[in-house]
C-alpha cells in the first residue's frame, strides 16, 4: 500500500529553519518524481521544490530558491526539505507527492497527473 507519511513541521521564528521530512511506503523512491507543495491559509496550492526520479536533480519555485533545500535518502526511504531563513508568507500547510516517472520533476509542480499525496504537515512562521 502507498502511502506518504510529511513530519517536522512546527512553529518556528522569522530566520528560524525547519527539516520536513516525507517517509514513503509501497513503492520506491528512486522510481518516483517527489513534489512538496504548500497551502496557505485562504489561499491556492503553490509548487514549492520537486526532485526528480532518476538523477535526482532538484528544482526550487522562485519564491524559496536560495532557502530550501531538497534531498533523498533512498536507504530511508525519505525526501527531506530543508527549510533556512524562514519568513512569515512561508506559513502554510506543506504536501509531499509522488508519481512514478522518468520524467523530470517540474512538470507535476501543479499538482496535475500526481497519483499519491500525504497528509500534510503545518508550518507556522511566526514572532
Amino acid at each position: 500500500q502507498v502511502q506518504l507519511v510529511e513530519s517536522g513541521g512546527g512553529l518556528v521564528e522569522p530566520g528560524g529553519s525547519l527539516n520536513l521530512s516525507c517517509t514513503v511506503f509501497g513503492f520506491t523512491l528512486n522510481d518516483y518524481a517527489i513534489p512538496w507543495f504548500r497551502q496557505a491559509p485562504g489561499k491556492g496550492r503553490e509548487g514549492v521544490s520537486c526532485i526528480s526520479s532518476r538523477d535526482g536533480s532538484p528544482y526550487y519555485a522562485d519564491s524559496v530558491k536560495g532557502r530550501f533545500t531538497i534531498s533523498r535518502d533512498n536507504a530511508r526511504h525519505t525526501v527531506y526539505l530543508q527549510m533556512n531563513s524562514l519568513k512569515p508568507e512561508d506559513t502554510g500547510v506543506y504536501f509531499c507527492a509522488a508519481q512514478r516517472s522518468r520524467y523530470d520533476c517540474t512538470r507535476y509542480l501543479s499538482g496535475a497527473g500526481v497519483d499519491y499525496w500525504g497528509k500534510g504537515t503545518l508550518v507556522t512562521v511566526s514572532s
